[in-house]
């Protein structure tokens, strides 16, 4: 999970934490890339607007590499630009709730590339 703000990052950890999953935290764009360097996740939750590294390159990085190119991203924005162009599969406007958060994080892991949400 990419996210810059603390306690929206602790939200998400705690819920998808409760809801069984293992979480992984960066708060910018730079500390993502290294963890996925480290580690191939099973999917990223990535916030657009990060320091460092926006969001966008992080998920172009994510696309351009064979080896994580099949992670779903799972896009958790409070950006109103458009974004239909963006090659993942699920787009969230912020805020999110808790449900609809993990709904979708099982939806996506569930069924590999879904529609926007």
């Amino acid at each position: 999970m990419v996210e810059d703000d603390p306690a929206l990052r602790r939200m998400y950890r705690m819920v998808l934490s409760f809801a069984g999953f293992n979480v992984i935290e960066a708060e910018d764009g730079l500390s993502a890339l290294q963890h996925l360097d480290d580690r191939a996740p099973d999917l990223v939750i990535l916030d657009l607007m990060l320091p460092t590294v926006s969001g966008f390159i992080v998920q172009q990085e994510i696309a351009a590499h064979a080896r994580t190119r099949d992670i779903p991203v799972v896009v958790v924005t409070g950006s109103e630009m458009n974004l239909d162009d963006l090659p993942v599969p699920y787009v969230l406007r912020k805020p999110v709730s808790p449900d609809q958060l993990v709904n979708t994080v099982q939806s996506c892991l569930g069924y590999g590339t879904g529609l926007r949400s």
